[in-house]
């Protein structure tokens, strides 16, 4: 006969101690309004997030609609605010329809578990975002997982689908978060063309960077309204305020309000953001050399680590990813930058699925020379030498 714990959670300390063994604890830590550092740690790649016009778009949402959407999009949590933004952003991306959720996350989940289900195929690169995956895991559908940014794979395993089964959607990130590569778009939509799939593409890393402006990855790749492709972006990002988009045909859209979960189910997206986002998007289409400033930080940054002897990934947007030894070596790198004044990310297992660690930069269109130079300086001096 078993006996009984009196503490159901006592297997947690089992894992703890395993992730400390690992160097995989990780911990929150809550920022200062008004923070020393220099940011190349956040995903705010145009330096919108504080900019006074931004701020301000979201202040007055608030006033004028309230401090949350108070439902469901379907119930009261729709706004001429929402519609408003979805408007701008599906006329700025080149889509004829956009829908906002609450978070990118959401987005996802909604649009991949919405165009699949039992007797249908998910295509997933095997470096997509965890919020991809999640959605494949919750679709219901066949996974495939194939290998990187592998256009031919994505066509071995669209080949053995039979489409009266069900719909076939191969799901990639447009800019990978780990190490700000590019997947080859136009190669795998002419792949999803000759096979009859869809093409869903995750945009987060993109919209705001690439693109004519910034519109994103779609347009950089001529494909941005092309009936066979859906992509989804955040809004938290470029845009530097929260929440989702999915843009597309209208029908995929018109679907996705009617079979979403996360769409249906979850509050609507607080009037702050909504605004917040659409000031954001007003100033991008009347500064898009923000979104080529964002990329030149990001290559200047590559080729001055790298000419140091650092390994990194060459940057496809405004992602630097910057080899480091190990999961204990990447962890106390950031920590020696964090207390020579620089804020920059650390990426481990489980987080990367090579299982390599490293430092992951971010690049943004408002970093002066001064500041790249001086963050180069503080990356390089405090270094691991193996």
């Amino acid at each position: 006969m078993s006996r009984v714990t009196s503490d159901p959670f006592h297997w947690l300390d089992a894992h703890a101690d395993q992730r400390r063994r690992a160097g995989l604890v990780r911990t929150l830590r809550p920022r200062p309004a008004e923070s020393p550092l220099l940011d190349l740690a956040s995903n705010d790649y145009l330096g919108l997030a504080r900019h006074p016009e931004i701020t301000r778009s979201g202040a007055d949402a608030c006033l004028r609609w309230g401090a949350g959407s108070t439902g469901s999009r379907l119930v009261t949590g729709s706004t001429e605010l929402h519609a408003e933004l979805e408007a701008e952003l599906a006329d700025f991306c080149g889509f004829e329809a956009a829908l906002v959720l609450a978070s990118g996350y959401a987005a996802n989940l909604a649009t991949v578990t919405a165009l699949t289900g039992r007797g249908g195929l998910l295509v997933s690169d095997s470096g997509n975002h965890a919020s991809l995956i999640d959605g494949c895991r919750l679709s219901r559908a066949e996974t495939a997982v194939v290998p990187h940014a592998a256009p031919e794979a994505v066509a071995k395993a669209l080949d053995g689908h039979r489409l009266s089964d069900g719909p076939a959607v191969a799901v990639t990130d447009s800019v990978f978060s780990v190490d700000g590569d590019a997947a080859p778009l136009a190669e795998l939509a002419a792949v999803c063309r000759d096979h009859g799939a869809g093409l869903l593409v995750d945009d987060a890393h993109g919209l705001g960077v690439l693109g004519n402006g910034g519109r994103g990855a779609a347009d950089a790749a001529g494909l941005a309204g092309a009936p066979g492709l859906v992509c989804t972006a955040t809004l938290s990002k470029s845009l530097g305020s929260q929440g989702g988009v999915v843009l597309g045909p209208a029908r995929v859209i018109e679907h996705l309000v009617n079979a979403a979960r996360t769409f249906i189910f979850d509050t609507g997206l607080a009037p702050a953001a909504a605004g917040a986002a659409l000031g954001a998007l007003r100033l991008l289409r009347r500064e898009p050399e923000r979104a080529e400033r964002a990329r030149a930080v990001a290559r200047e940054l590559y080729e001055r680590l790298t000419a140091e002897g650092l390994v990194a990934v060459p940057p496809d947007a405004a992602v630097v990813s910057v080899r480091a030894l190990s999961p204990e070596a990447a962890v106390h790198w950031a920590a020696d930058c964090r207390a020579e004044g620089v804020s920059v990310g650390c990426f481990r297992p489980p987080s990367v699925p090579d299982g390599i660690s490293r430092l992951r930069l971010t690049a943004r269109a408002d970093l002066t020379d001064r500041q790249i130079s001086d963050a180069v300086g503080t990356i390089v001096r405090t270094a691991p030498r193996g």
